[in-house]
C-alpha cells in the first residue's frame, strides 16, 4: 500500500481545505518545494499534488510552484487540478510529472482521458470525487447526477493507472476514510482505487492494512500529516512491516 502526502497549492502556497471549500483554506507552509523535500526525508515514495486555483480556473494556476517541487525531489508526483487538454498533459509528463491526474474531464470530456492513456499509457489517472455519493467536477463546485461507479465504469478499458476516489464530505476534517463507499468502488472496477478525504491517524492506517484493502492501490493523507495527528515513520515502518 501507498501512502501518498498531499500537497494541495493554493496561491502558491500548501494549504488544506475544510469540505473542498476555498474559503476555508488553512496555510501550513509557504514554501511547497521545503514540504516534497521534508516528505522525501521523512521516507515517502511518492507526492500527490492539487493546483486548487487551476482546479477552479480550469487550467494550471500554479505552475511555478510544482515545478521547483519537481526541481527539489527524486520521488514521482502525480498532479491533478486544472488540467484540460492533451496540450496540458504533454507538458506536464515533459516536465517530470509521473502521473496526471484528470477529474473533470472525465466527467466532460471522457475521450480525451482515453486518448491521453494510449498516448501515455501507465500515466494517467482519473480523480472521482463524491458529494453525497454524486460525483463533483470544477472545483467540487458543480455535483453531477453521475454516481462514481458509474463514472469508472466509462473508463474500465481504457488503461487508466488508477482512480483517486475522494469523499468530499470527509475531506480535511479528520472524522476517518470512508473505507466502505471506497471498497465499494473498488470491488465494482478493475482499475486500482486510492482512498483519499478524511485519513484522521492510525487508526485508518490500520484499517487499510487489513486484509479486505489489499484490493486498494493507497491513500491520500494531507491534514492529519500537517497536525501532526499522524506520524509519519510510524505509518511508514507499520506499511513497510505489512508489506514484509
Amino acid at each position: 500500500m501507498i501512502l501518498f502526502p498531499a500537497i494541495d497549492l493554493k496561491d502558491g502556497r500548501c494549504v488544506r481545505l475544510k469540505l473542498g471549500d476555498m474559503a476555508q483554506a488553512t496555510v501550513f507552509n509557504g514554501n511547497p518545494a521545503a514540504q516534497a523535500l521534508a516528505f522525501q526525508n521523512q521516507g515517502f515514495e511518492w507526492l500527490h499534488i492539487v493546483d486548487l486555483n487551476g482546479a477552479f480556473a480550469g487550467k494550471p494556476v500554479n505552475g511555478e510552484a510544482v515545478e521547483a517541487i519537481l526541481g527539489t525531489v527524486t520521488i514521482p508526483a502525480q498532479l491533478g487540478g486544472g488540467i484540460r487538454n492533451m496540450g496540458a498533459i504533454e507538458s506536464w509528463l515533459a516536465k517530470g510529472v509521473r502521473r496526471i491526474i484528470l477529474g473533470t474531464v472525465a466527467l466532460r470530456d471522457p475521450a480525451l482521458v482515453k486518448q491521453a492513456c494510449q498516448n501515455f499509457p501507465g500515466r494517467i489517472v482519473v480523480g472521482i470525487d463524491a458529494k453525497g455519493g454524486r460525483v463533483a467536477v470544477e472545483g467540487w463546485g458543480e455535483t453531477s447526477m453521475l454516481t462514481a461507479i458509474e463514472l469508472a465504469h466509462r473508463f474500465e478499458d481504457a488503461g487508466v493507472a488508477a482512480i483517486v476516489f475522494t469523499d468530499i464530505d470527509r475531506d480535511g476534517i479528520l472524522k476517518g476514510l470512508n473505507i466502505g463507499s471506497t471498497l465499494e468502488l473498488a470491488r465494482a472496477t478493475k482499475i486500482p482505487v486510492i482512498a483519499s478525504g478524511g485519513l484522521a491517524s492510525m487508526t485508518d492506517v490500520s484499517r487499510l492494512l487489513e486484509p479486505d484493502c489489499e484490493i486498494l492501490e493507497g491513500a491520500i493523507t494531507g491534514r492529519a500529516l500537517y497536525d501532526g495527528k499522524l506520524n509519519a515513520a510510524e505509518a511508514l515502518r507499520l506499511i513497510r512491516e505489512k508489506a514484509a
